[in-house]
């Protein structure tokens, strides 16, 4: 049957719009092009068995073609049976380390590095460089390995924290009914699980919490966690003042009556520092749901200093980014709702796992940066840094706020470019006017000859009725004196996407190709250095960069990185390209095309168009393999001009 690799290229075919090539698959299994095609010949014959063929397209790649579907779906039941049946030994590093952590957290005692590296049937010094990635993990969470003579390796580190890393790293991939996934929490059964949900859910419901999917899941979780370590007598400690604060709260008294309840069930029983520890995780939750307050309302709800904080964020991020939301009520509110539980979180170490987070910073990023900004403005008055996951839930409220703001959108703008004279071009402005209304501002007409006279800062794209030879930044449309449909169409199209975006934000000396570069900080410097060279950006732009970067990695998958300063630092918005020989490690990712991207200060030009241009890119593999491959500047602008 197959083996792990062939799993994956299967995924990588499925996933994929446009055929793969080998080089592409070798780069995401870390392994060899003649590899590949060796386990795709084998891969071959056994799919050709489940209604389905791998055709190779000569100089484009593989592509997955399913005739058969209920077959088709036979082999992938089979693959899934079988890995459940092997324990899923992992192959790839990443994989690999998390493996090694779960084992690490599910044992009592030592493990010997030498049964480890049998049981994974990897060697010594592979496994001992897997450790240093599972040290660094355990080390977010004050945990270290501690090494005995003759016994092994063992975990050290408080009750606490112990516990929140493995609800962090054991169980949290949920997929099935219950939010739990397949990782079932050792001695523990589906039966249980749903008892322990059923209590909380009664609880919350009785006392007016509100609780996410995620939140629900999350409590369910480290409930289930605290069970099974009080059968095995390991217990949380705190001390005697952090006891008495966290009994003041509201919280305190919800968390007693559902121990009532799983003392009864399970008939075991919680110490009163259990309670505080469930206490915590309500903490961490928000206490109302409804939006809809004014500000009168607002005010009694919210303390004063969340309501503040918030203010300065807003103010902060409509300052940097201009989205002007500051004054959006409906997000205030969210946002205060959602930062008291989230400093609750910060303050006792709870990670709340956010599964949208991928795709929010890939679909959302101008809400993912606005969210970057707020966590700025938390570090500097709270002391606090938030995570990824924090991080992106604020984006959601955020990218809520900023897509209200989007319908009721600036116009574009345009300039009418007319031989036959100014009775012409008024009847093709009121026929514009007439058909796009506030869609679209016409803010001048003029003559072929004076173009060049004209600044085009403020204009989105040029209407003409005659050829327009001459190299202009924005986009020019062809059309009739007399509109046809054809000419409306292409207008539209202009309106709902700005066609020739991208070539605006590109310049041949900011394209570097083909680069040999061997860590993140080795770009970063080489470009930050180039474009301090061109006056482009001051001293203490590279400090910035670094600064988004430890907030969260830039890295997007697709073997892309779109690294920026923490806020806007140029004067014009473009981008610096860097494609590089090999692929490297950034934040955990392998990439090898680089786009270091700049926003212009103050700019009130719609970021997410300029984002979804670069998106539309990125995001086709083929795309981007085809832009790795080029050496010159006129390939890579021929690459991207027709993607």
């Amino acid at each position: 049957m197959l083996n792990t690799r062939m799993t994956v290229i299967i995924r990588e075919l499925m996933k994929a719009d446009t055929p793969l090539t080998s080089e592409y698959l070798a780069k995401v299994l870390d392994v060899t092009s003649r590899t590949v095609r060796n386990d795709i010949k084998e891969l071959e014959e056994i799919v050709s068995k489940f209604g389905a063929s791998i055709k190779s397209i000569r100089g484009t790649g593989y592509q997955l073609h399913v005739q058969e579907d209920h077959l088709f779906r036979q082999l992938l039941q089979e693959v899934t049976e079988q890995n459940h049946q092997d324990g899923d030994l992992p192959t790839l590093p990443e994989d690999r380390v998390q493996y090694v952590l779960k084992r690490f957290l599910l044992m009592d005692g030592y493990i010997k590095l030498d049964d480890l590296a049998d049981e994974l049937f990897i060697s010594k010094s592979t496994l001992q460089n897997d450790l240093k990635d599972v040290k660094e993990i355990l080390s977010r969470y004050r945990i270290t390995i501690s090494k005995r003579p003759n016994f092994g390796l063992k975990l050290e580190g408080t009750e606490f924290m112990l516990r929140l890393c493995m609800a962090d790293h054991i169980f949290n991939d949920m997929e099935n009914e219950l939010g739990l996934g397949g990782h079932i929490i050792p001695n523990f059964s589906k039966h249980d699980l749903t008892i322990i949900r059923k209590i909380i859910l009664e609880e919350i419901k009785v006392n007016h919490i509100a609780l996410s999917d995620i939140g629900l899941n999350n409590l369910v979780i480290h409930i289930a966690i605290a069970y099974n370590r009080i059968k095995n007598e390991k217990y949380i400690t705190f001390f005697n003042q952090e006891l008495e604060e966290l009994h003041n709260q509201k919280q305190y008294k919800v968390a007693e009556e559902i121990v009532k309840q799983l003392e009864r069930e399970f008939e075991v029983k919680f110490p009163e520092a259990e309670i505080a520890y469930i206490t915590i995780h309500l903490l961490g939750t928000k206490m109302v749901t409804d939006l809809h307050f004014d500000e009168k309302d607002i005010h009694e709800l919210i303390d004063h200093q969340i309501y503040d904080l918030v203010q300065e964020i807003l103010e902060t991020i409509d300052k940097e980014l201009n989205l002007n939301i500051k004054d959006d009520q409906e997000l205030i509110v969210a946002m205060c709702l959602h930062l008291k539980p989230a400093i609750h979180r910060f303050h006792y170490d709870i990670n709340l796992s956010n599964p949208l987070l991928e795709d929010i910073k890939a679909n959302y990023p101008v809400a993912f940066q606005a969210a970057i900004i707020a966590g700025i403005v938390l570090k500097r008055k709270l002391e606090i840094d938030i995570n990824e996951n924090e991080i992106g839930y604020l984006a959601l409220h955020l990218g809520a706020a900023i897509e209200n703001q989007r319908i009721g959108f600036r116009p574009k703008k345009c300039i009418i470019v007319c031989a036959s004279g100014v009775g012409s071009a008024r009847l093709l402005a009121s026929k514009l006017q007439s058909k796009f209304g506030t869609r679209l501002e016409i803010i001048g007409t003029t003559e072929f000859y004076k173009l060049n006279q004209i600044t085009m800062h403020a204009v989105d794209f040029l209407i003409s009725t005659i050829p327009v030879q001459m190299e202009l930044p924005i986009p020019v449309i062809h059309v009739n004196t007399i509109l046809g449909a054809g000419d409306l169409e292409k207008i539209e199209q202009v309106l709902l996407e700005e066609t020739g975006q991208k070539l605006k934000y590109i310049r041949e000396e900011l394209v570097f190709l083909q680069k040999s570069f061997e860590t993140r900080e080795e770009v970063l410097d080489f470009l930050g250095k180039q474009l301090q060279s061109f006056g482009l950006v001051k001293d203490q732009y590279l400090e910035k960069v670094y600064e988004r970067e430890a907030l969260s990695p830039t890295s997007y998958g697709n073997f892309v990185a779109i690294p920026h300063p923490i806020t806007p630092q140029t004067n014009s918005t473009f981008w610096t390209i860097c494609t590089l020989k090999k692929p490297i490690d950034w934040g955990g990712k392998r990439v090898q095309f680089v786009c270091l991207l700049n926003v212009e200060r103050n700019s009130t030009n719609d970021l997410q168009c300029m984002y979804d241009s670069l998106m539309e890119i990125i995001d086709s593999s083929q795309v981007v393999q085809q832009l790795l491959k080029c050496k010159t500047f006129k390939e890579f602008q021929a690459i991207f001009m027709k993607s």
